[in-house]
């Protein structure tokens, strides 16, 4: 008899383990699926950039999950190219094939800045989103 209220203690207990640690994971999985709160950066963005070549941009985004893809129209130097990037939360990646210019920085709201760096150089940058 002893033996048997044992084995139940035991299998009451090890079921109590379970559903915390289910609950444990199913918390853990909520606020990681909250920490990963998609920013929308498709549309149109103006900036300007300085440092070894000064000028300012026109970003046309498109925008699938992470992935950024679309167009970069610069004053210097002067055309439109294809740009590719992501973003991760609040950073973004981008880079300009023709000119080989590459960005990295942070997104708030309708805002977002960082620094460049190219074959000539670097700087900073910023932009706000266009209506």
């Amino acid at each position: 008899m002893r033996h048997a209220r044992g084995i139940r203690l035991l299998s009451i207990v090890a079921l109590v383990a379970i559903c915390c640690t289910g609950t444990a994971m199913a918390a853990v999985s909520f606020s990681s699926s909250r920490a990963t709160v998609q920013v929308k950066l498709g549309g149109k963005w103006k900036g300007q950039y300085s440092g070894a070549v000064s000028g300012h941009f026109t970003l046309h985004w498109k925008q699938t999950g992470t992935r950024l893809h679309g167009t970069i129209s610069l004053s210097n130097p002067k055309g439109k190219y294809g740009v590719g990037g992501s973003v991760d939360g609040k950073k973004i990646k981008f880079g300009a094939v023709g000119v080989g210019a590459k960005y990295k920085g942070k997104v708030n709201g309708t805002k977002m800045s960082g620094t460049w760096t190219s074959g000539k150089g670097g700087g900073s940058w910023s932009a706000h989103k266009a209506r």
